[in-house]
């Protein structure tokens, strides 16, 4: 097996791409409130990595308040979160899929003021790596990237 020299790989890829301009971390995106951070009830819902939902995600699938209450049905947001992340991690123990990425669906009522029942919405998981390479979960809507 090759081992690979870090700052030989990076000078190579300076060389080829040119200097990195920006870089913006997860932990940047999440204190910017780009992403949220889910991790502590995606641990109870059976995930063993940290789990974060993307801002819109998280708007259109879990966000709900008293004045949402009052004009639809009642809901809570954590309810609407482990809804999420159940479904997500029941998608992961039966996809037979391969790879980073994994398409689910679940019902939640929409925050549009009227509606009182639930409609079939679709997630997007991805597994890829955190600010230092370790393996973690993002979940968004089908055309976030």
């Amino acid at each position: 097996m090759k081992d690979f020299d870090k700052e030989k790989d990076k000078t190579a890829l300076n060389e080829f791409f040119g200097p990195v301009i920006s870089i913006y971390s997860r932990a940047q995106a999440i204190a910017d409130g780009i992403l949220v951070d889910v991790s502590s009830m995606a641990l109870e819902a059976g995930f063993k990595l940290p789990v974060a939902i993307t801002r819109a995600a998280w708007k259109d699938c879990v966000e709900w308040s008293e004045q949402d209450n009052s004009a639809q049905v009642y809901q809570d947001e954590s309810g609407r979160l482990w809804d999420v992340l159940f479904m997500a991690y029941y998608a992961i123990c039966t996809s037979r899929e391969t790879g980073d990425r994994l398409h689910f669906s679940l019902y939640r009522v929409p925050k549009d003021g009227s509606s009182a029942e639930a409609e079939e919405v679709s997630l997007k998981l991805i597994v890829g790596p955190g600010d230092s390479a370790e393996s973690v979960v993002t979940i968004l809507l089908p055309e976030e990237s």
